[in-house]
């Protein structure tokens, strides 16, 4: 790998439920001077997919008791629970505060709701750039989770299409020629973390291209790759 640029897409309008995403992000990277190109990695916020997917529901912030309402209907079961703050598994399999459920950059009132399928939506923004733009590439959905074992947000994978959720290093050498027994690396979401330095929280890009990928890591795959199954998981 030669090199790796992440390049912020800026000016993608307000998203309306129906809009094609494929369409808005290959008409705003177009007109700031960096189409998007084959071999690139195109990060989007689960907030735009959640607006154009029609996952925006009535909430008002006040309403304690139909928030809590709505976080038990959108996870398969709530895990911890401290004051106002759930810790849930989502029908999808991530575990996360409030199944995911997000009251920033949408109208009072409202909510975002995790899209329905994260990787459905993937290839549906792929298959767009492909079938319309001519581009071959990968697509990744983000999302800001909290993490065990450590404070602050960064950003993940909660949906792939087209690259290695997982890149399992087991069975190679590293640098000194020992191998490796126990690695295997996130990529979906180490990419979904780069992408989030450019798009930021508060500056209203939901999309960034990730350009210079290692090609060997460009497959099909699904975010359930970085879902450690429940046997394997010493905290549930």
């Amino acid at each position: 790998m030669s090199g790796l640029g992440v390049i912020p897409i800026a000016d993608i309008p307000e998203v309306v439920a129906g809009e094609l995403l494929a369409d808005l992000i290959a008409a705003a990277a177009a007109a700031q001077g960096t189409p998007v190109l084959d071999g690139d990695c195109i990060v989007v916020t689960q907030k735009i997919v959640s607006k154009a997917e029609g996952r925006i529901v009535p909430l008002a912030p006040d309403d304690l008791d139909a928030r809590r309402e709505l976080i038990e209907r959108e996870s398969s079961r709530i895990l911890r629970r401290r004051g106002d703050l759930f810790i849930s598994e989502t029908t999808h399999g991530f575990v996360c505060a409030n199944a995911g459920i997000d009251l920033s950059n949408v109208d009072d009132g409202s909510a975002a709701l995790l899209p329905v399928d994260s990787d459905r939506s993937a290839r549906k923004i792929r298959d767009g750039l492909r079938a319309r733009h001519g581009v071959d590439v990968a697509v990744v959905i983000s999302d800001t989770f909290g993490r065990a074992w450590r404070r602050g947000l960064t950003d993940v994978a909660i949906g792939v299409a087209g690259l290695a959720a997982v890149v399992d290093l087991r069975g190679s050498s590293d640098a000194r020629g020992r191998e490796l027994f126990a690695t295997e690396v996130a990529v979906a979401d180490e990419v979904a973390s780069a992408a989030e330095l450019v798009m930021g929280k508060a500056a209203g890009i939901p999309a960034a291209i990730v350009r210079g990928l290692d090609p060997t890591w460009f497959r099909e795959s699904a975010v359930a790759e970085l879902i450690r199954p429940p046997a394997e998981d010493l905290f549930r």
